[in-house]
């Protein structure tokens, strides 16, 4: 066998010993004599053994629990809150060089951003403005990994879980609540009806004659009711006035 098949041979085997497939969510990180030397695209690459690395980074969006974080809110309740974190690397090449493990330092980053957003807040807004909080969290956490090659896209408070203790007292403050409205409808209520009726008495004043035909149909309805037996109903004075005039005279 001769030199030249040999050379042949060797290079042939250094060419598939290069080739690299990446694929079109993938991105390649190179290093050349263990300097970064770029970042490689979707398709066929070729990497030169021995002299140069690639490191894969996966650049769809990713989905991390941030598990349940023990904090107090504002107004002192104990809570335990839990979320949902959406991120992806927007530059393999800072993700690698900047952080040790950017997946473990985003998830990081992530809880302490939800306890430091939610334990400026009282517990009803936890349990009320969630898309607030939602927005606030991430706009801080975004701020956070910028220029680490990392955009966070969303974070989803998933659960927030009460002491029994204080469920009941929610349940109490709730009952209060709902009692102080109904007073303020009822005595809304009464305020109007008498509004209504001092309304209706200044118009009766002003027409005698009226007040006499509301008399007479009140009794009316007296005496049509099937109850009724007897019925004592009170003398309007302009009759009992012109009684006593007549009365006078004689």
């Amino acid at each position: 066998m001769g030199f030249i098949p040999v050379v042949l041979v060797g290079l042939l085997v250094l060419a598939f010993a290069s080739i690299r497939i990446i694929k079109e969510y993938e991105r390649g990180v190179v290093y050349t004599l263990g300097k970064y030397t770029g970042v490689r695209e979707a398709g066929l690459q070729f990497v030169l053994p021995a002299i140069q690395q690639m490191q894969i980074v996966d650049i769809r969006v990713r989905t991390d629990d941030i598990p349940a974080q023990d904090l107090i809110s504002k107004d002192n309740v104990s809570v335990r809150v839990s979320g949902v974190l959406n991120y992806r690397v927007t530059d393999p090449g800072l993700a690698i060089n900047r952080s040790e493990d950017f997946l473990f330092r985003t998830n990081q980053l992530a809880q302490t951003t939800l306890r430091s957003i939610l334990g400026q807040h009282d517990l009803d807004d936890m349990l009320q403005k969630r898309n607030e909080l939602n927005k606030a969290i991430q706009s801080e956490l975004d701020g956070q990994t910028e220029g680490s090659g990392i955009k966070v896209i969303s974070v989803e408070i998933k659960h927030v879980d009460i002491d029994p203790s204080m469920i009941k007292a929610i349940g109490r403050q709730a009952e209060a609540e709902r009692e102080r409205r109904a007073k303020i409808i009822n005595a809304e209520g009464e305020l109007q009806a008498a509004k209504q009726l001092d309304e209706a008495a200044a118009i009766l004043a002003q027409r005698p004659e009226t007040m006499q035909l509301r008399y007479l149909g009140t009794l009316g309805e007296f005496a049509a009711s099937k109850g009724a037996s007897t019925i004592v109903l009170p003398l309007p004075m302009d009759i009992l006035k012109t009684a006593t005039d007549l009365l006078g005279k004689k």
